[in-house]
């Protein structure tokens, strides 16, 4: 007697459909979700601990009274009653903020989020007293909601001392009682950086997929979303901080090759074998306008020097090509401003191209080693010039270790192949 396939009891169709709107709701929401919570309550590890519980009464009951029509206020409505329930017979039971919430429980449904809850959190995560290495993956797991894990992969650490940090740096907030206040206009210089480059990790980890996540996936295009509405947000809302256009018209020029980064079987494309026909060209103007408007306020900055390195790039749509010693020069500044990592590796690579590729070679061997062990990008491009310098082994070699340190698999695939054509294997 064949096997017969019997239809989801009624129960668990509901389940699964809760079970999705509420993956979606996380996916999607959660980082506007606990920004507002957390900048209202003056406390992100009690909003974080009051969303998590919402997001677990929501399991429970969507299923039998389903899905609402608007999950993100039910979320918001559970987790202010989660709130308030955990400091009910606190002192805090008297704080402004309280009230607040009180009088908003019932409007909650009908309320629209505010907007710029996140970017008055990111803002209060840059604070001066929080250390400097904590404020990035603070505002990555505050404000865009990802994980330890995923912030640790970014900066090259493990995910316990990830987790370890982002704790202290909770902690430090709640007990020297910093305030949940927008800065005044004489603080801004000293924290919107920070944010800037929060926004830009959080555009990275999306457009490379987020600790092991394909790009174009979910997560990750959600990701990549939240960041360039984060930077356009925080341009708007800065129009005379040239730094701020110009990580919006660097996000903007690295978005407009989206859709040449892979090919038809989802294989990888690196940005010189790109078929530059398929960008953007759109977004490459108006990153081009943000840009010149920015450095008309002559207010120079390193992403403005990333954003005019990545605009290079993209004039091979309309010139047909690279203009290798222009993005040399400009990389020779941006090492000066901060010599980073990518900062270093990306002028080797210019020079490679504009020059000879053992000069390439040598820029990345005047490189601390150990700092680069797990660095991916550095080893590519060692690869990359030594094949170009006539080393076909060595550059194999390099390739090897640079597929050791990917999680992509359409990346490991490429790498692969081009260690088969510089072998003829």
């Amino acid at each position: 007697m064949p096997e017969m396939t019997l239809p989801a009891a009624p129960l668990e169709v509901a389940a699964s459909a809760a079970t999705r709107a509420a993956r979606q709701a996380a996916r999607e929401s959660y980082g506007r979700l606990l920004a507002y919570l957390a900048y209202r309550w003056r406390d992100i590890a009690a909003a974080e601990d009051a969303l998590a519980e919402a997001f677990a009464s929501a399991l429970q009951s969507w299923p039998t009274t389903g899905v609402p029509r608007a999950p993100d206020a039910w979320l918001m409505t559970a987790a202010k009653r989660n709130l308030l329930q955990m400091h009910r017979h606190a002192r805090l039971a008297n704080d402004p903020a309280v009230a607040i919430l009180l009088g908003e429980q019932d409007a909650a449904a009908d309320a629209p989020l505010i907007p710029d809850e996140r970017l008055k959190l990111l803002l209060v995560c840059a604070h001066p007293a929080i250390d400097a290495a904590s404020r990035t993956p603070l505002m990555l797991q505050t404000v865009l909601g990802l994980e330890a894990r995923q912030i640790a992969s970014a900066f090259l650490v493990s995910p316990t001392a990830m987790a370890q940090r982002l704790v202290r740096a909770k902690t430090k907030i709640r007990q020297t009682g910093i305030r949940f206040e927008e800065p005044e206009a004489s603080e801004l210089p000293g924290r919107i950086h920070a944010v800037l480059e929060a926004i830009y990790a959080a555009y990275g980890l999306g457009w490379e997929g987020s600790s092991g996540d394909e790009p174009g996936s979910a997560q990750a295009s959600n990701l990549v979303e939240e960041s360039i509405y984060l930077a356009d947000l925080t341009a708007s809302l800065l129009p005379d901080n040239a730094e701020a256009a110009g990580l919006l018209a660097l996000l903007l020029l690295c978005e407009s090759r989206e859709a040449a980064r892979h090919g038809p079987q989802g294989e990888f494309v690196p940005l010189h074998q790109q078929d530059c026909a398929l960008w953007d060209r759109t977004l490459i103007a108006r990153a081009d306008q943000i840009l010149w408007a920015a450095a008309a306020m002559r207010q120079p900055g390193p992403f403005q020097l990333e954003a005019a390195i990545q605009a290079a790039h993209g004039h091979r749509v309309f010139t047909g090509t690279v203009p290798w010693s222009a993005i040399a020069t400009l990389y020779g500044q941006l090492v000066r401003v901060g010599a980073t990592l990518g900062a270093l590796v990306g002028q080797a690579v210019a020079l490679g191209e504009a020059h000879a590729a053992s000069d390439g070679l040598t820029a990345l061997g005047q490189i601390d080693l150990a700092s680069v062990e797990t660095y991916q990008p550095y080893w590519v491009a060692r690869a990359y010039l030594l094949a170009k310098d006539g080393q076909p082994a060595e550059a194999a070699a390099s390739y090897r270790r640079a597929m050791g340190l990917t999680s992509q698999p359409a990346v490991r695939t490429y790498l692969q192949q081009q260690i088969g054509l510089l072998l003829n294997v």
